[in-house]
């Protein structure tokens, strides 16, 4: 089975549109330890033929561009792609934005958990997926499913299991001051493998905290690849970046004694890989203090176009 991450970045990306913050400004710039990052998503395929993506960043056209193994083959249709289904982890805009651009009347499959393929629903503008093309399918929280294309399996095989989370941020009810409206469906994790067996992964892209049910769940996994929103619960506020914390957003830090650093150290994983990462994040800086804390520790940053095999 192979992985590409097509997208690192929490939402925003580096460098943000409007973020005049110094890693956008060094992304910008280019060749000073910063490197760019587009938004969260990630392919795999279990025969480098038929590629599933996880969540459907607003980048996704530019991601897609730069990903060969994504385009349409050069005997192909005039129309057509490898990529034969969707499977999304929450209904955040960085992960819904880019099935806008999937609209040009090709045929995929679409899975989610029912709290996001309600979102989904209710939101008129996902109405531009042709209906005839476009099959939504529900992801059973705790079920395992083989992932199917239009034209039958992709090869990949997909376990969907709750994680501590948060609503999407443009369903948040105000008046819930606690939850925000979350409940159960609302951010989940998945464990992909192939159908035929080997390695599995697990791709957690968004989790508010690891309990040991979690960690049970994920050891002995061929790699993690996990939520590296921030490093510090409070670095967006200490940037003057916004008042939000990690945790209101529905992410845990990486440092501290409840961070994800601290709660992954002794599990079984053979290899570990932060996506999602803010641009807030100093650990996007190849140079600083807090990468080196990352790399010392086991883990990898990820990066667009980084490959995976299992």
């Amino acid at each position: 089975m192979k992985l590409k991450v097509i997208g690192s970045g929490a939402g925003g990306g580096l460098p943000q549109w409007n973020c005049n913050y110094h890693l956008s400004r060094r992304a910008r710039d280019g060749g000073d330890g910063v490197d760019p990052r587009t938004q969260s998503s990630l392919a795999a395929s279990a025969d480098g033929e038929n590629w599933v993506l996880f969540n459907a960043s607003p980048d996704i056209r530019q991601q897609i561009a730069a990903t060969p193994e994504l385009h349409p083959r050069h005997d192909g249709p005039l129309r057509s792609t490898p990529i034969k289904a969707v499977v999304l982890t929450n209904a955040d805009v960085d992960h819904i934005a880019g099935l806008l651009t999937l609209r040009e009347k090709e045929p995929f499959n679409v899975y989610a958990s029912a709290r996001v393929l309600d979102t989904l629903k209710a939101n008129s503008i996902f109405g531009v997926l042709d209906p005839e093309l476009v099959a939504f399918h529900e992801l059973e929280l705790g079920g395992t499913v083989d992932i199917e294309g239009p034209d039958g399996p992709t090869g990949i095989t997909v376990e969907t299991y709750v994680v501590p989370g948060k609503i999407a941020l443009f369903l948040e009810d105000g008046s819930d001051p606690v939850n925000y409206g979350s409940e159960e469906g609302d951010t989940i994790g998945v464990r992909i493998a192939a159908t035929r067996g080997g390695p599995c992964a697990h791709y957690i892209p968004g989790c508010a905290r690891v309990d040991d049910t979690l960690r049970a769940r994920v050891s002995g996994a061929g790699c993690l690849l996990f939520d590296g929103t921030v490093f510090t619960d409070t670095e967006m506020p200490d940037a003057g970046l916004g008042a939000k914390t990690g945790s209101r957003m529905g992410h845990i830090a990486m440092s501290g004694p409840d961070g994800s650093l601290a709660a992954w150290k002794d599990v079984d994983i053979a290899r570990r890989i932060y996506v999602h990462i803010n641009n807030s994040n100093p650990v996007l800086d190849e140079n600083s203090r807090e990468r080196g804390a990352v790399l010392a520790a086991g883990w990898e940053v990820g990066r667009d176009g980084l490959e995976i095999t299992l």
